[in-house]
């Protein structure tokens, strides 16, 4: 058995370093990554992470791009992990739940998968009022701004809290979007502790968002569910009793897709301080904010009524 830095575990046959190749470009995915950067992560030779690429890439699990000289998953990936998902078929269990949200709300509620360091808005049910909000399903989004990405940051273990801010800088897309690790730390405190995320336009100007963590029969994090609206009819009151709802919803989401959490700990579980100063600007930090963050992906929209 070998242990890369990921902490996943795997065989040393040949399939079982395939699969851990395949893990960790999905992992960095939309990252490209290149073929030392996989040997020296796995502990690989050299010769054997590009001879283990190369079959990936002739079987199209992963893709070669002849400028940059790296590597990324590719459509025979895309097809396994769609399969894998309509199997376990989240989107059908959450989207009952999706639907009695925005029954009793009014708003549009949103599902979004965690891939890596970013997620992805993969379902919706629209708001039934004429000026509502809309999600551009696919688009991909950083783990930071608005509430469905720190309800999924807000999720996992601290280390992997810590790993992500000390390699990806905060990156401000509204005059509301925390941009310190300090003040995001104390954020996903709250986040822990009240068992759902709120954004006041931290993503989109004029927004206003509640949400909670979706969670895989194994513990990890699927995703996270929420609910959106104009920040004009997102009052102090609402918010909090639209975030109880989409908690409860998340736990019942979750416990329908097998996950059973362990019992209460004696002391809160909230995020330890953030790392050193000294450590976080040694580090290696990325722009968080995505391509498809770049361009405005939820809107506003209004509804012309056909009556």
């Amino acid at each position: 058995m070998s242990e890369p830095a990921d902490g996943h575990r795997y065989t040393a046959s040949g399939l079982g370093r395939a699969l851990a190749v395949i893990d960790m470009l999905a992992e960095r995915s939309p990252e490209m990554t290149g073929v030392s950067t996989v040997a020296r992560e796995l502990n690989l030779p050299k010769a054997v992470a590009h001879r283990i690429l190369k079959e990936l890439t002739a079987n199209q699990f992963v893709t070669f791009d002849e400028g940059t000289r790296r590597y990324r998953l590719g459509p025979g990936a895309l097809a396994a992990g769609l399969a894998a998902l309509r199997a376990v078929d989240v989107q059908g269990t959450t989207n009952r739940h999706m639907r009695r949200l925005v029954e009793i709300t009014g708003e549009t509620a949103t599902l979004s998968m965690r891939q890596g360091w970013v997620r992805v808005y993969t379902d919706q049910v629209l708001s039934p009022h004429e000026i509502r909000m809309s999600v551009t399903l696919g688009s991909r989004h950083s783990l930071v701004a608005g509430s469905s990405s720190k309800a999924i940051l807000a999720a996992l273990p601290d280390a992997e809290v810590a790993e992500y801010l000390a390699t990806h800088e905060l990156v401000a897309m509204t005059p509301a979007t925390i941009t310190s690790g300090e003040d995001l730390w104390a954020d996903l405190r709250a986040v822990r502790q009240q068992g759902y995320a709120v954004s006041r336009g931290e993503r989109q100007a004029g927004a206003a968002s509640v949400a909670a963590a979706i969670r895989l029969a194994s513990g990890e994090v699927y995703g996270s569910l929420s609910l959106c609206g104009p920040q004009d009819r997102f009052s102090s009151r609402l918010l909090t009793e639209y975030g109880d709802l989409v908690a409860d919803a998340a736990r019942q989401v979750s416990a329908e897709l097998g996950y059973q959490p362990a019992p209460e700990p004696a002391d809160d579980q909230a995020p330890t301080q953030a790392p050193p100063a000294a450590k976080r600007r040694g580090a290696r930090r990325q722009a968080t904010r995505s391509t498809a963050d770049q361009a405005e992906t939820s809107s506003v929209e209004v509804v012309v009524s056909q009556k």
